[in-house]
C-alpha cells in the first residue's frame, strides 16, 4: 500500500532522514521507535505533505504523493493525527468532527454515519459533542484528534505519539482502540515512544536512529529483542 523508497529530507539545510526505505502492506499496523530527535515525526511530516523530500520517492497504492499538496493526499487516503492533537480549541467537538469528514469528500460517506462509529468508539464525545473542544481534558481531546481523523475515512492512519502528555489509564484506552480499528482491517503507521505499547499494537516495527533505519522486524519478535529492549524497554516503567 505504502512504499517509501530512499528518502532523505529536513529543515532547510539541516538534514534529518537519510536514504530511508520501508514499505507497508494492507491492512498491516506498523511502529516506528526511536529517541526524540530520530526523524520520527519528520518522516510522518513527509509522507502527509507537510514537508517535501529532497530526494527519494513515496507511493501510495502505486501513485506518487511527492508533489501533493497535504489535503490531496489526505483526500486520497492518508490521513494524520498529529503531535500534540491541534484540535481546534473554540470549535465545539461536532465541529472538529464535522471538519475531519472534509478529508473523505472524494471518498464518499455520510456524516452522521461516520460520527455515530466514532462516537461508538469514544462515547464520551458523543455525551460532550456541543462542548467547546478546548475545555476538553488531554485525554479526551486525544480522542477527538482520532476520531477526527477517523471521519476523514482513512485508508492509511498516522499516528505520531498519541500517549504524549496522557495518564496511563487514558493511554491504555487510547491504545485499546487503536487495536480495535486496527483490527476492522485500518492499516496504520504509528509513531510512538511507549515502545512497550507501541510493539503491543503492532505487526512489525523499525527503529529509527538520526534518521535512518537500524533495526526492524515483527513486534512480537521485537518485545524479547535484546537491542530494543536495552534502548527502549528498560525505559518503559
Amino acid at each position: 500500500m505504502l512504499e517509501v523508497r530512499h528518502i532523505s529530507a529536513g529543515y532547510g539545510a539541516v538534514a534529518v532522514l537519510h536514504d530511508l526505505s520501508f514499505t507497508i502492506a494492507e491492512g498491516h499496523a506498523v511502529a516506528i521507535l526511536g529517541a526524540n530527535g530520530a526523524g520520527k515525526t519528520t518522516l510522518l511530516k513527509t509522507i502527509c505533505g507537510l514537508l517535501r523530500a529532497s530526494a527519494g520517492a513515496i507511493e501510495f497504492d502505486g501513485a506518487g504523493l511527492a508533489r501533493l499538496a497535504p489535503y490531496e493526499i489526505a483526500r486520497r487516503g492518508v490521513v494524520m493525527v498529529p503531535e500534540g492533537r491541534q484540535i481546534l480549541g473554540p470549535l465545539t467537538v461536532f465541529e472538529n468532527l464535522r471538519l475531519g469528514h472534509l478529508a473523505a469528500a472524494e471518498r464518499g460517506g455520510l456524516v452522521r454515519e461516520d460520527m455515530e462509529q466514532v462516537f461508538a468508539l469514544f462515547p464520551i464525545l458523543a455525551e460532550r459533542r456541543h462542548q467547546i473542544a478546548g475545555q476538553l481534558s488531554g485525554g479526551q481531546q486525544q480522542m477527538l484528534a482520532i476520531g477526527r481523523a477517523l471521519m476523514g475515512r482513512p485508508r492509511l492512519l498516522l499516528l505520531d505519539e498519541p500517549s504524549l502528555g496522557l495518564g496511563p489509564a487514558v493511554v491504555a484506552q487510547v491504545f485499546e482502540t487503536l487495536k480495535r480499528v486496527h483490527q476492522s482491517g485500518l492499516t496504520m503507521l504509528l509513531v510512538e515512544q511507549n515502545a512497550k505499547r507501541a510493539l503491543e499494537a503492532t505487526d512489525y516495527a523499525y527503529v529509527i536512529e538520526r534518521g535512518r533505519i537500524v533495526h526492524q522486524g515483527p513486534s512480537q519478535q521485537l518485545q524479547s529483542d535484546p537491542v530494543v529492549i536495552e534502548h527502549y524497554l528498560g525505559q518503559i516503567a
